[in-house]
């Protein structure tokens, strides 16, 4: 019985694990983000424009909440995000997995959907901020969409950083 527990509890974080995005973030420390007010877009590119569509919106409203304004052009900050999707192919044998017996399986695994938001100065041109999310895609598109809302979400959970000064 004890073992089975076990077993449950390792298959459940093995899920959520599986599921949760993963994000990372970095930035220039010197930067004084305090001066920060207005961005403009210099490029969203995704490998389908419903994607590159989703990832500009997602931004916005997550700079926005932020207290920045997205300007036309000329913006204190400039930004640009590419989003991607894979397909990650492993291949699995007899060897892989629960039970299953010695047989070959063939070539099998989960697709990934990976988001880079850089936000620059836009008078120096160099990069303030980064941010990256990765997460495993679904059959389903809705639930996709809510999976790069929740990674562009806690991409920006601690955004600004603190100015240094």
């Amino acid at each position: 019985m004890k073992q089975n527990l076990l077993i449950l509890g390792a298959l459940a974080t093995s899920a959520v694990l599986l599921f949760a995005a993963d994000v990372k973030t970095d930035f220039d420390h010197a930067a004084d983000f305090s001066r920060y007010r207005t961005y403009s877009w210099i490029k969203a590119d995704a490998n389908n424009s419903l994607w590159a569509d989703r990832i500009q919106r997602d931004l916005d409203t997550a700079l926005a909440s932020k207290g920045w304004s997205k300007v036309g052009s000329g913006g204190d900050a400039s930004v640009a995000a590419l989003g991607f999707t894979r397909n990650e192919q492993s291949l699995l044998t007899f060897y892989d997995g629960f039970g299953g017996g010695w047989f070959w399986r063939g070539w099998g695994g989960p697709g990934y959907a990976t988001t880079t938001v850089d936000i620059f100065d836009s008078q120096s041109k160099k990069l303030i901020w980064r941010g990256t999310g990765s997460h495993v895609l679904s059959d389903k598109p809705e639930h996709n969409e809510k999976k790069l809302e929740d990674s562009v979400q806690d991409m920006f959970k601690h955004f600004p950083p603190p100015s240094r000064g």
